[in-house]
């Protein structure tokens, strides 16, 4: 870990206080070392350059340099399911993010929590949380956006914010205010209002819903009609036979994407 550069809380900026190291290894790995030392947060990290970046299910991320690599420190006595929706919020503060500098025409979410630019993935969410000493719990809510260049080495298609603009990409440092007060925005809305009031703007926002998609959950491939959002943010997925089945993990595919 190098750094740390700045931590940003000026008159302008509504948020948490927000940590900008210079490199570090995963900013997700930085926000679980700081929470099993004590500190309960809230605090965005951000990482210039990140060199062991992970996604969901132990997938790399590979951030780039000029990309967003942040994660998000706090500390909730929401019980674990009920913690988890907050990769929607999460989800929801991208979209946001991206439509900041695009038009928002082009930016939708895909389930359980993928970002799309023109239909492409163009960020990546991965929510980790453990047990506090003191009770509670700490959450790491880590996003990566690729601002500036998409992966070199990508599983699936991807792209970048640079794509979509004539003037360069904001930095890492500029996204990361726009982010961190969409976020509180969000966050603010799920504590007042409850997880519908995020499955309604999340749902405004999907990717697919009404349409055929493969729900791949590991050791079961599933086929059918994506039908929305469950009450605790679970996938409705209605199969050929018209059985309804809940998917709560896995990667679902649009368009004959594998």
């Amino acid at each position: 870990m190098t750094g740390p550069g700045p931590t940003l809380k000026g008159p302008s900026f509504k948020g948490p206080p927000v940590v900008v190291l210079d490199e570090i290894d995963s900013t997700n790995a930085e926000a679980r070392r700081r929470a099993e030392a004590g500190e309960a947060g809230p605090v965005w990290i951000v990482g210039l350059r990140q060199t062991a970046g992970r996604g969901r299910r132990g997938r790399a991320w590979e951030t780039g340099v000029g990309n967003l690599a942040a994660t998000l420190l706090f500390s909730t006595d929401k019980p674990p399911a009920e913690a988890a929706q907050v990769s929607f919020v999460a989800a929801l503060a991208v979209a946001d993010l991206l439509a900041a500098y695009v038009p928002a025409s082009l930016v939708s979410l895909k389930w359980p929590n993928d970002p799309l630019l023109g239909g492409l993935k163009v960020s990546g969410i991965l929510v980790e949380s453990g047990t506090r000493p003191t009770g509670g719990l700490w959450i790491a809510v880590g996003v990566g956006v690729n601002l500036a260049r998409k992966p070199i080495d990508s599983e699936r298609p991807a792209t970048a914010l640079s794509t979509y603009r004539d003037a360069p990409p904001p930095s890492p440092v500029e996204a990361i205010e726009v982010l961190a007060a969409a976020f509180a925005r969000w966050e603010d809305v799920w504590l007042r209002l409850g997880f519908p009031a995020i499955a309604d703007a999340w749902t405004a926002r999907a990717h697919g819903l009404g349409e055929p998609c493969v729900a791949r959950l590991g050791t079961e491939t599933l086929e059918g009609i994506a039908e929305g959002l469950d009450g605790d943010g679970a996938l409705r997925l209605r199969l050929a036979d018209g059985q309804l089945r809940r998917v709560t993990a896995g990667d679902v595919f649009f368009g004959g994407a594998s």
